[in-house]
Formats: C-alpha cells, structure tokens, sequence
C-alpha cells in the first residue's frame, strides 16, 4: 500500500480523516490528506464501505464518503468502559447496522473478543431481559433485540481462528431464554480455539432418548477422542440442569476423565447435582475449561 501503510493503519487514518467530516470528502480529497495515489485509495474505500467502515453519497459525477457512525478511534484497554453503553444505546434505538459496525471497529482498534463478550455482550443481554421484566419493551421487541445481538455474535465466529483438535467442546442451551448465553460462550470458545459444537435450544429433546441421541452425536464429532471434550449446559432452572446433568453423566463415567460436564446457571442452595464444574460466571468456566485441557497435556 502506499507508503508502506497496512490495512489497520490506513483505516486508522480513514478514521481521522473523516471522523469531523459532516459534509463527507471526496476520494480526491482523501487520497490527498492521506497521500496515497488516487487508485489505491479508491480500492480501500470500497473495501471499507464493505465493511461498514464508510458510507457513500453521489451528488452529481463526485462521489462523497463518510465515516459511519460508531466509527471513533478507541484505545484499548483503556476504553472498554465505553462500549457497553454505546453499543446498548444503538441496539435500543434499532441502529442495528451501527452495532455490528462497532463491533468490528473495537475489534479492528485491538479489543479482545474475550472481554468484548464478558464485558459487553453478556451486560447487554442481561440489560434486554430486565427491560423486559420491567415492562418497558414488549416480547417482540426483546426478540428483535436479541436477534442483533445473535447477529453481533456471528461476527465473531467468522473470524479465522487456527483450532487445536484436542480442544473439544459442545454447548448447550436448555431453554429459549439461556440461548443467547451459549451462543456468548460458544464465540468465546472459538476465539480460544476449542473445535465448538453448538446444539443451540434442546428444551424440545427433553426426552428419555436424548442420551441415546447425545451418545450418537459424540461418536460422530469426538471420533478419535483426542485430548479433551467438554459439554456446557446453560439452563435457568434446576429442573433442566438437572435433567441434562443426568443423561450425560453416564455417558461421560464411560469417557472417562477426558470428557467434562460444565453447568452454568443458578440453583437453590439444597439442590445437588453431580458436575465437574457448577458456575454462573462465563469466565471462570473459560478460565476453567483451558486449565483442565493444559493439566490433560
């Protein structure tokens, strides 16, 4: 690229340049403050509108480009704090575009997907459910909103991620209302490069041939048993830790140590169920699950 800048500098500089532009700037213009030759800069607009990086406007033969919105130069990990409103604030106002948009940007300025997904993500579902617990939106718009938020999600399952094949790990949701939740930690699984298998909402195999089902699944995607798998359960009730904790036990005393069961929701205090691990904070179970696999090696 012109003068030796790499793809994130120059949208560094893209993001200077325009970021005080309310009447946006020409190619020409661009290409000048940047200075780069007038055809380079004319590739990296497109490629950046792609990306929702920069929006266009043609006014007669002159092309205008300017800097979406959510597009500011962050510092991370200085500036983590003001994503979480930020990004709430445009999901709310239905500036769905603006969201993914952030997204991308914190994670083009250097945010880990990790703490953008425990920091962001996570408050921001919890913050959807309590408006709709409070009554301030409706269940079709709680659903409009945590399509977004699926959708942001997404962004981060197509980044590429070089995988290890004895990180296994299958996840869970044992109702509607804990799926965003497993879609959060299937994400951060594969940016830690764990091989994920998202079965997504299983209330409707709430059955008693799910086991037989689940052990199928696993000798389809854990066929050589290398190093480690580990199965997630996310449910907001006992009734469904429970009854998953109890088809998949016996299935891993036959896997032996190398297979784990992780349950991740709140219980009463007389409640026992047998796990490897009983959290409600996403965190401490990636920080577990990645310390189980090093001490397997």
């Amino acid at each position: 690229m012109g003068r030796g800048y790499s793809t994130e500098e120059m949208r560094q500089k893209l993001i200077s340049t325009l970021e005080n532009s309310e009447t946006g700037m020409s190619g020409v213009e661009v290409a000048e403050k940047i200075g780069v030759n007038r055809i380079t800069m004319a590739k990296y607009l497109k490629v950046f509108a792609a990306e929702g990086l920069l929006r266009q406007k043609n006014i007669g033969n002159v092309t205008l480009w300017f800097l979406e919105p959510g597009q500011e130069s962050y510092n991370f990990p200085d500036d983590y704090f003001k994503i979480t409103p930020q990004y709430l604030d445009y999901l709310i106002k239905g500036h769905e575009n603006q969201v993914y948009s952030l997204i991308r940007n914190c994670l083009h300025s250097g945010a880990t997907v990790n703490r953008l997904i425990l920091e962001v993500i996570l408050s921001t579902i919890n913050s959807v459910k309590n408006l709709y617990d409070e009554g301030k939106i409706g269940t079709a718009e709680q659903n409009l909103l945590r399509t977004t938020i699926s959708k942001s999600l997404q962004i981060f399952n197509q980044l590429q991620v070089v995988s290890d094949p004895k990180k296994n790990v299958v996840v869970i949701a044992a109702d509607t209302q804990s799926l965003l939740f497993s879609e959060a930690a299937s994400s951060a699984y594969h940016s830690d490069g764990w091989n994920v298998s998202h079965l997504g909402d299983m209330s409707s195999v709430v059955n008693v041939l799910f086991d037989i089902d689940f052990q199928k699944l696993i000798g389809k995607i854990w066929k050589q048993k290398l190093g480690i798998l580990i199965v997630v359960v996310f449910s907001q009730t006992d009734e469904g830790l429970n009854f998953f904790a109890d088809s998949i036990n016996p299935i891993k005393e036959k896997s032996g140590k190398r297979m784990r069961l992780v349950l991740c929701g709140k219980i009463s205090k007389k409640t026992k169920i047998d796990s490897d691990l009983l959290s409600e904070k996403l965190g401490d179970i990636l920080q577990w699950s990645q310390t189980v696999f090093e001490n397997m090696k």
